[in-house]
């Protein structure tokens, strides 16, 4: 009763190892795999990605400011230019519009004589005329015909004489062709009447001269006024008179245009006139050095990026490599110490077992025996020899019951490690002597590849014995008649290693797991009772050392045992 209550109270912790070997057998290394390459990834990438955003657009600043500089200074050196073919206009008009010429001017052919003149110097100008404080043209020369023309409601002619000098804006006016004026208003001494002086230039004049000034340096350069009425004609906005809708905003501007480019509008007021020039200019002027930067940028990143993603990738492929190994690791200690507590277990049931099946076999080999004694006094009658014969098979099957609880009390007692010098070879060799009777009996020959210098170790020569014992033991039964049986002994990295291969049948793939539990056999019934692998395992494990098996059918099996130099207390 004690021993089954002690053997289910040991069923808990391998119900815990149990579901601790699921949940790693469960785990999915690849899906690890992805996410820790995603989180390393992010993190590998994630400053690279940051920095070179942040070199872009610093880099991306300071070459829109040297734009914009670059733009503001031919800006402001083209409106220094328009300013001054205006400032030598209005000269050469307020020099024919001195006070005192309004009644030489409208009389006879003044006006013609002036104009002609002016002409041979000027060749743009287009008419001359006299207007009086009405409005009305008193006199005028040109191609059209416009004497007695009446400009009271225009509002270039209010705007000269309010201020003197006026500069209108490109419009069509009487003669449908588009020409802007340049008017002087003055005081007449003598009718004490202010009088203007009036000169029409061509828009073709203002478009030739603004082709003048127009440079590689801009995409578009052209006149606006106030209203967006382009002055002179654009290669993005049409011709003049056209309207102009990205709006008059004075000052430098950027945007992206249709095709993704920066597009930079430059605008700057011309003084004392209705227009502003307008400078446009499509990509950076420096824009190779912008696009090597950006190729070199983006390469450089890509790079940066396809090296970290190797690298991480590696990383985590070792990583989940030596993952999956700790697991394998950890798997295989859970089985080692699921299967020790199992023997632990299956020792004291098995104690148990041993010592309350021991009591009725003495009873019974007590009874037979007074059987015997009782037949031996008894006369021959009809069965007595078939009761004889009975009772030797009772007392044949009694002492295999003691064999077999001998056995399982010696698996369950648990006996001190008793250290001392010993040397493998001589303990092979022993065993062997003890074998050699049943290897001839079965002409099994044995082949030794024994180190010769191997250093003595520290542990148990008794239990060192019964270890080699059980095993070539297990390979004579395996082998039969007429088999081989190799053993080799030598020193590996520190510690001694033996290999004991035969040529057997070799063991199944699904059995080769089950060899070192306890009871479990492939033996035929009656010829082994599970326990010599396991007793051997537990031996083995208690000095220290370790033991593997490996095994192929038709070929053989072979056992390699791993000793320590020095067996630790335990």
């Amino acid at each position: 009763m004690n021993a089954a209550h002690s053997f289910t109270d040991h069923m808990i912790p391998d119900a815990l190892k149990s579901s601790i070997d699921l949940g790693l057998k469960r785990r999915s290394y690849k899906q690890f795999h992805v996410i820790l390459f995603s989180i390393m990834i992010v993190i590998a990438v994630a400053p690279v990605l940051m920095v070179a955003a942040l070199g872009y657009q610093n880099y991306d600043e300071l070459v829109k400011k040297e734009e914009r500089e670059q733009l503001e200074w031919r800006l402001d050196g083209s409106i220094k230019s328009i300013e001054q073919m205006v400032e030598n206009l209005k000269s050469v008009v307020q020099f024919a519009a001195r006070r005192d010429r309004y009644t030489e001017l409208i009389t006879e052919n003044n006006l013609e004589d002036l104009f002609v003149r002016i002409k041979r110097q000027y060749t743009f100008f287009a008419d001359l005329g006299v207007i009086d404080q009405f409005g009305v043209q008193q006199a005028y020369f040109g191609p059209y015909d416009l004497q007695h023309a009446d400009y009271s409601k225009e509002e270039w002619f209010q705007q000269a004489l309010e201020r003197g000098v006026y500069i209108s804006h490109v419009y069509t006016g009487y003669r449908q062709v588009p020409h802007f004026a340049v008017a002087v208003s003055n005081l007449d001494p003598k009718t004490r009447k202010l009088w203007v002086l009036r000169a029409t230039i061509d828009a073709e004049t203002l478009q030739h001269f603004v082709n003048t000034i127009t440079t590689n340096a801009s995409d578009d350069l052209f006149l606006v006024d106030e209203k967006g009425a382009l002055q002179t004609s654009s290669k993005l906005y049409g011709k003049t008179l056209s309207q102009f809708d990205s709006g008059v905003v004075t000052g430098v501007r950027n945007s992206l245009s249709s095709d993704g480019e920066n597009f930079f509008h430059a605008i700057g007021p011309i003084v004392n006139t209705p227009w502003s020039l307008v400078l446009l200019k499509k990509r950076y002027i420096h824009n190779t050095d912008w696009q090597t930067f950006r190729h070199n940028l983006y390469l450089i990143v890509f790079s940066c990026m396809l090296i970290s993603v190797l690298v991480v990738y590696s990383l985590v492929t070792i990583l989940t490599s030596l993952i999956r190994k700790a697991d394998e690791v950890q798997l295989g200690m859970l089985k080692d110490a699921e299967h020790t507590d199992k023997l632990a277990s299956i020792g004291r049931l098995a104690a148990g077992v041993g010592h309350e099946i021991n009591n009725p076999l003495a009873i019974i080999n007590q009874k037979t025996g007074l059987i015997e004694d009782l037949l031996l006094m008894t006369k021959d009658f009809e069965h007595k020899k078939t009761i004889e014969q009975s009772l030797q098979v009772v007392n044949q099957s009694v002492e295999r019951c003691k064999a077999i609880t001998h056995r399982l009390l010696g698996f369950a007692r648990r006996t001190d490690i008793k250290s001392e010098n010993v040397h493998i070879n001589e303990i092979i060799r022993e065993v062997l002597q003890f074998l050699d009777n049943s290897m001839i009996y079965n002409r099994i020959k044995i082949e030794l590849q024994l180190q010769h210098d191997l250093p003595d170790i520290i542990s148990d020569r008794l239990q060192l014995q019964q270890i080699f014992l059980n095993i070539i033991n297990n390979a004579i039964d395996a082998i039969g008649k007429g088999g081989e049986i190799s053993i080799l002994s030598h020193l590996v990295a520190g510690e001694i290693r033996v290999v004991i291969q035969d040529n057997g049948p070799g063991i199944e793939k699904d059995v080769l797991p089950h060899i070192f539990e306890p009871f479990y056999t492939t033996k035929e019934t009656g010829k082994g009772t599970g326990l010599g692998l396991s007793i051997t395992y537990g031996l083995i494990k208690k000095l220290g050392g370790d033991i593997t098996v490996r095994s192929n059918i038709g070929q053989g099996t072979a056992f390699t045992i791993t000793l320590p130099l020095e067996t630790l207390p335990q």
